[in-house]
């Protein structure tokens, strides 16, 4: 079964410059924001915005760095907590 509904010419715009900016189709997009709403649809698009300009300045660090990182933070950590005791 198929419903047809017609959406209000604000709403659609929206839809459509949300699908532009995703690089998603306006039918795609919409089931987006029925599931998750306008705001939520608007901020997820925007941080992968952000994350993909991040990446391309080459300012993001390298999974290697940060699980060496983290490593080095729970040995320093384990150190503390028995020097504590």
């Amino acid at each position: 079964m198929t419903t047809d509904i017609q959406l209000p010419k604000v709403t659609q715009t929206r839809i459509a410059r949300l699908a532009q900016a995703a690089g998603r189709s306006p039918a795609a997009t919409l089931r987006f924001v029925l599931r998750d709403g306008f705001d939520a649809v608007e901020r997820s698009i925007q941080e992968n915005a952000n994350a993909d300009a991040e990446f391309a300045a080459g300012a993001t660090a390298s999974h290697a760095d940060v699980m060496a990182e983290a490593q080095r933070l729970v040995r320093q950590g384990k150190r503390s907590t028995r020097a504590a005791a």
